[in-house]
């Protein structure tokens, strides 16, 4: 029983038990520094040191630029280039499907596949942003009368206060003589103007190329649009000088004449112009012989 009484205090006395700690200089043993230490002193130091070290360590790896090169962390710059990736690919696949739409209405227009109703002034832009079916576009008695009184008034009223504002002119694609006319009852929404093979074929107005593609019915097919919401389609070219986007003046040439497409019957331009979604005899402006 002493001596395990006496083993606590003697592990008690050893830790308690003071020590002199003295830096003397080498040469003439001067005393310089002298410090007075015991055991406990000494782990409770190395303890506290040790643990700042390992904060300070943690600290500057976790908020500093310097956990880049510690494996498993990843570049600050590496992660907001991928959010701003991740941005634009989400903006690339809204703007590729409104592109989808947008031809799908093109491709309505050159096969034809319209009507006076269903090719309204949106139909070329809001229909990729809005299909029909989504509400309810049926117009009452007094709007539907309203509308047909309108449209009788204004069909042939090519922008008539805007021409003369500006002195806006249709420059005649071709020349030549016309092989069918515009005949709204048969739906042909156009004039056929026989024209010799690779004759160039200009622009009516200035304008910008919003379609620049083959088409199995209608060959090459290049579609203009002007200002004041008019819109010029030229089918069965031999070839095009100009692409989707390309700003045109009027009389630039924009293609070639010739036969392509399964609705030809020979070197021909086949014209048409749409006014605010409604389509109008193009003679009624233009002098094409």
């Amino acid at each position: 029983m002493k001596n395990e009484k006496k083993e606590p205090k003697k592990i008690k006395r050893k830790l308690l038990d003071k020590y002199r700690l003295v830096i003397l200089n080498e040469n003439t043993f001067e005393e310089r520094l002298s410090f007075k230490l015991t055991r406990l002193n000494v782990f409770v130091l190395a303890s506290i040191s040790v643990i700042v070290l390992i904060s300070a360590t943690y600290a500057l790896i976790a908020f500093t630029a310097l956990r880049e090169y510690i494996p498993g962390y990843s570049s600050t710059a590496l992660k907001k280039k991928a959010v701003e990736l991740s941005y634009k690919t989400d903006s690339l696949q809204q703007v590729i499907s409104m592109n989808e739409r947008y031809f799908s209405s093109i491709k309505k227009v050159l096969q034809g596949d319209v009507s006076v109703v269903d090719f309204n002034k949106d139909s070329i832009v809001e229909a990729i942003k809005l299909e029909d079916t989504e509400i309810d576009l049926s117009p009452s008695l007094e709007d539907s009368l309203l509308r047909e009184k309108v449209a009788k008034e204004d069909k042939y009223n090519l922008f008539e206060s805007a021409i003369s504002a500006s002195n806006f002119v249709l420059f005649p694609p071709v020349n030549g003589t016309i092989s069918e006319p515009y005949n709204l009852e048969e739906k042909h929404y156009a004039v056929d103007i026989v024209v010799p093979k690779d004759a160039p074929i200009k622009a009516t107005a200035d304008g910008i190329v919003i379609f620049a593609e083959w088409t199995p019915t209608t060959g090459h097919v290049i579609i203009i649009e002007h200002s004041y919401g008019l819109i010029s389609v030229y089918k069965h070219n031999g070839a095009l000088t100009k692409t989707q986007g390309d700003l045109v003046k009027a009389g630039e040439v924009i293609a070639t004449a010739g036969d392509s497409g399964e609705f030809s019957t020979g070197p021909h331009l086949h014209f048409e112009l749409w006014n605010d979604g409604y389509p109008i005899n193009p003679t009624n402006f233009i002098d094409f012989e």
